[in-house]
């Protein structure tokens, strides 16, 4: 069983005289401001609802038509056209208040249902604005008249000064597609990867399923389209994440990396000073809702914030059949693991919020304790690496952890881009953010930061709660707030003084349990499976693909295909993440990244002649690019194909019905699973003035044991990352020399991404020079045909 040294507010001995009682006032009064605390943040929560509540109305708005109708009556005039008079006559107390009162009474009450009336109009015209998605598939800077009205109403319908949570209830249900539709889809998102006899056996599938249980399952899925805010997003959570039994280390979870070419400090314990409080305040800021609700680009269309309300004091707790996503209102510490031992750090005293000096102060007493680890402590957060079944014995025993703000991991090694293999540092980087020792990270938790010896940091995270650019967004705001408002002073340690009279973090003790060698030896074998390279990709980016008038998105995604053929010589079921949250509870629906068009496009560029070559391969480009736009606005607007399959599988499962089509639908491997991870605030990095203040992104392990896991983020005008990750036993996609996709970024200057733009450029005088840059690199033999 864990349980924290805690202080006790009072203690008291029986003696022969009677009970002797020794209260200590400090315990005392912390309980008192904690409470103090709490009920702030109560009332803070209260003010909120009310002003969520009757958004894009505002509180002050109805004192206004009170006034309003009020002065109305007074010129003799009936706005209610006798709705008043009625309300008048059935007012049960109207017996002991005189005529003039029950009439003002009468009045409010009639500007109360008419204001509640109006908000209710209001959000229902802006659901219905929400629901327009055709200004998407318009061409860039061609925006119609229909588009322009509706720009100008959801500026008018959105009110003044959001709350995080503004706009929830005015975003539309995610809609349910057309069986039809998403069949039609689907055999068109399969026909690449199929011969002629395998498309016909999968169209046949696909008739009899459209003709005979599809329909029935249609029917149950519109009925929770009618009854649930989402029809997607409950059962997603439960069947794909909360439900499985397989270890969540490098198969579910995800991480993020610090700053590439800077460490704004050195000093371990200093890092995680400034960055600690930095997440108190961004949680500070949630619970108070003052962070702009997250728009898409460019826009005035707002996102669903609903994935916000579990960042912190969230925990995924393992269960012998199923997991369950535990929130508590409020945590005042966090969990600090260092060298096998697990700490309670309070971040709060008095009710007033530790400055990163003590946070920093209270972290090098972490690091100077000297006290070994308890037997076995030292592996315990294995059980939370291995198979859930396994791990379900914690559940007694962890009320600590699982309660705490979030994790934090003090590591003793030193990470980051550094030493004279640059490259081979960045991997081992990923590595380690993404399962570290296997037992030093809290992979339960909703997300732990890792703090490395030289001042680098990290992040892990569990991804049943929410979908990375939550956790982006919290990630941003912390190295932003880190480095350009807290900063550090000139020995690299934080600002401000130190209350030396702090408690010292309480070191947790723990009972063992047997099953930490098991749990440990699973997830070293996945720990030892996985293998990673992370890319900074510097010598185009964004700026140049634009020009071309083609998605930078588009154009990496043609890249990645062109890679995979080549280094296989076929094509895979391509996965791409795209978010659904412009619907309400929205989360993520797949983009099938592999189409005809795609496909055309690569077979043209590996078997067209070296005169005929240019043009085609530019119109297949363009057409490819295209095509994959759209798709990504399809699935972005509620007209995706693997989430509603998934859906009507699982409501097949729910009647007992067995569909062939389905059951292969849901067994087709992703064999390339790729994500883009966009920067979305902007604001708080100046990249002209601090180039060098840029992260590298995030990455996750590979969907499928033969497969590649993907992640990019493009960055400014000239750079784009990625992070692969593959598996060391499967002999297809391991070493360097082997596979294509892992040269196409791991070697810049090699064909995979250069072709894709200079079919888009057609500028002879940047083939040339890439040719001349390719054929001075030993490792591989290239013609100038291929360098194009």
């Amino acid at each position: 069983m864990a349980e924290a040294h805690q202080a006790v507010a009072f203690q008291f001995t029986v003696t022969p005289e009677g009970i002797d009682l020794r209260l200590s006032h400090q315990a005392l009064s912390e309980i008192y401001l904690s409470g103090v605390r709490s009920w702030k943040k109560r009332l803070t929560r209260l003010k909120n609802s009310v002003i969520t509540g009757v958004y894009p109305a505002s509180p002050s708005s109805w004192l206004f038509v009170v006034i309003a109708i009020l002065a109305t009556m007074y010129t003799r005039s009936d706005p209610s056209m006798g709705l008043i008079a009625k309300i008048q006559e059935h007012l049960p107390v109207s017996e002991s208040m005189s005529t003039q009162c029950q009439a003002v009474v009468s009045a409010v009450l009639f500007s109360t249902m008419l204001w509640l009336l109006l908000i209710f109009t209001m959000r229902l015209c802006l659901k219905q604005l929400l629901s327009y998605h055709r200004w998407m598939f318009e061409q860039h800077a061609k925006m119609s008249t229909t588009t322009k009205i509706w720009v100008a109403l959801v500026r008018i319908f959105s009110g003044r000064k959001p709350l995080l949570y503004s706009y929830q209830g005015s975003l539309p249900n995610l809609p349910v597609p057309t069986i039809k539709d998403t069949v039609k889809r689907y055999l068109e998102s399969v026909r690449p990867l199929m011969d002629d006899t395998g498309y016909e056996r999968m169209t046949k599938l696909a008739a009899e399923f459209e003709s005979s249980v599809g329909n029935r399952l249609q029917w149950y899925l519109k009925l929770k389209s009618l009854w649930a805010a989402n029809y997607v997003s409950d059962w997603w959570e439960e069947y794909v994440y909360l439900r499985g039994r397989g270890p969540i280390m490098v198969n579910s979870n995800y991480y993020g990396m610090d700053f590439l070419y800077v460490t704004p400090t050195p000093i371990q314990s200093a890092r995680a000073g400034n960055s600690i409080h930095a997440f108190f305040l961004y949680r500070r800021k949630l619970n108070r809702e003052e962070i702009k609700p997250s728009r898409i680009p460019g826009t005035v269309i707002p996102l669903c914030a609903a994935q916000c309300e579990r960042i912190f004091n969230t925990t995924r707790t393992p269960g012998e059949e199923t997991d369950t996503v535990q929130h508590w209102q409020d945590s005042d510490y966090i969990v600090v693991y260092h060298r096998g031992r697990y700490f309670r750090l309070k971040v709060y005293q008095a009710a007033r919020l530790l400055s990163p000096r003590e946070i920093e102060f209270q972290i090098q007493r972490i690091l100077d304790d000297p006290s070994p680890p308890s037997k076995g402590e030292a592996n315990l957060g294995a059980l939370t690496a291995g198979d859930r079944s396994v791990s379900g014995v914690n559940k007694r025993s962890l009320d600590c952890i699982e309660k705490a703000a979030f994790f934090v991991s003090l590591d003793d090694d030193e990470q980051g881009m550094m030493g004279d293999d640059p490259a081979a540092s960045l991997d081992r980087y990923a590595k380690s953010l993404l399962h570290g020792k296997c037992y030093d990270r809290w992979f339960d938790k909703s997300f732990t930061v890792i703090y490395y010896k030289n001042g680098k940091n990290g992040i892990n995270a569990e991804h049943s709660w929410a979908d990375a650019p939550v956790l982006a967004h919290l990630w941003e705001y912390t190295l932003a707030t880190d480095s350009f408002q807290l900063g550090y002073n000139a020995e690299g340690h934080c600002k401000g003084n130190v209350d030396s009279s702090l408690p010292r973090p309480q070191k947790l003790n723990w009972e063992i349990p047997p099953e930490i060698s098991q749990s440990l030896a699973v997830a070293q074998a996945i720990a030892d499976d996985i293998d990673f390279h992370v890319f900074s990709f510097r010598d185009f980016g964004k700026g140049k693909v634009k020009k071309c008038r083609v998605s930078p998105d588009a154009f990496i995604q043609m890249a990645l295909q062109m890679a995979y053929f080549r280094s296989r010589k076929t094509f895979c079921l391509t996965y791409e993440a795209s978010m659904t949250r412009l619907f309400r509870e929205g989360r993520t629906e797949t983009v099938r990244s592999c189409s005809n068009e795609s496909s055309a496009f690569v077979r043209a560029l590996e078997g067209g002649e070296v005169r005929t070559w240019t043009d085609v391969c530019r119109r297949l480009f363009h057409s490819a690019s295209e095509k994959h736009q759209l798709l990504y606005r399809c699935a972005m607007t509620g007209a995706g194909i693997d989430r509603h399959l998934f859906c009507l599988y699982v409501v097949s499962k729910y009647l007992g019905l067995e569909s062939p089509f389905l059951k292969e639908v849901l067994s087709e491997p992703w064999r390339l699973s790729t994500s883009q991870t966009p920067i979305q605030q902007v604001e708080l990095f100046d990249m002209v003035n601090y180039p060098e203040y840029i992260s590298c992104g995030g990455g996750f392990g590979p969907v499928a044991d033969d497969g590649y896991g993907v992640s990019y983020s493009i960055v400014g005008e000239n750079m784009i990352n990625f992070h692969i990750s593959c598996k060391h036993s499967c002999p297809e996609t391991v070493s360097e020399g082997k596979t294509y996709l892992r040269t196409s970024v791991q070697k810049a200057r090699q064909i995979y991404l250069y072709s894709a733009i200079q079919c888009a450029l057609h500028d002879e005088k940047v083939q040339q020079k890439t040719f001349n840059r390719l054929k001075i690199n030993k490792n591989i033999k290239i013609s100038k045909k291929e360098s194009f």
